[in-house]
């Protein structure tokens, strides 16, 4: 298979089979498997470790898909913010100072199943596949941005083009397909990380109790007599 069959491939047909898969695997698990729908905490098996590997991935990773989000849907306003050096600049170290964080927090939740033997013997396949894409993912986003500078810039110049043109129904491979081979790694493995949405524990984000941040404060009080 040549590069340009490859690039089709891997560009353009694969992304609609995640999305497909993607939705329609959990409209399925959400009707007829919605016990199942769980990040299956494993708080209880180990605690000290679970609280840091999930602190510094949550908040590293939250981060900086909101910072990918800011620049699909406002790219003139972050390019505006970018033409002063200065805030590029800290742009830029902000970007890496999240990455890392997000990394650091998944290399540690990999530790911690790996050298916890209980936690060893309820690690599912799928969990170790999950784990693996999602350091081999981080660690690509930091190689990008470590090797291929500047990304606020030419972010805005390919990939926001490229992801409009598949939400759009109107797949256009060029404007990736000359970028190097270490951002269509990236790019495939975000793919595949939607692929498995429904087949693994990320299918849990998709139905976060969000309602917590907005109901009404909720009053317990504890009955000592009964203690």
């Amino acid at each position: 298979m040549n590069q340009g069959a490859l690039d089709l491939l891997l560009i353009v047909v694969f992304p609609y089979v995640a999305m497909f898969m993607a939705v329609a695997g959990m409209a399925y698990r959400y009707w007829f498997q919605p016990r199942t729908i769980s990040s299956f905490s494993s708080q209880l098996l180990e605690n000290r470790q679970q609280f840091w590997a999930v602190v510094l991935f949550h908040y590293g990773v939250v981060a900086t898909l909101l910072g990918h989000a800011i620049g699909f849907f406002l790219p003139r306003q972050v390019l505006r913010w970018n033409a002063h050096p200065m805030r590029l600049y800290a742009l830029e170290v902000v970007a890496i100072a999240l990455g890392t964080t997000a990394f650091f927090g998944i290399a540690l939740a990999i530790r911690r199943r790996v050298t916890t033997s209980r936690l060893r013997a309820v690690t599912s396949l799928a969990d170790w596949v999950l784990l693996g894409l999602l350091f081999t993912q981080l660690l690509s986003g930091l190689l990008i941005a470590l090797v291929l500078p500047w990304g606020a810039y030419w972010y805005h110049a390919s990939a926001v083009p490229y992801l409009r043109s598949i939400f759009t129904f109107r797949p256009d491979a060029a404007y990736l397909a000359a970028m190097p081979f270490l951002v269509k790694v990236h790019v495939t493995g975000a793919w595949v990380l939607v692929l498995l949405i429904p087949f693994t524990r990320l299918a849990h984000m998709l139905v976060a109790p969000l309602s917590y941040i907005v109901r009404k404060p909720q009053v317990v009080r504890w009955n000592v007599a009964r203690l």
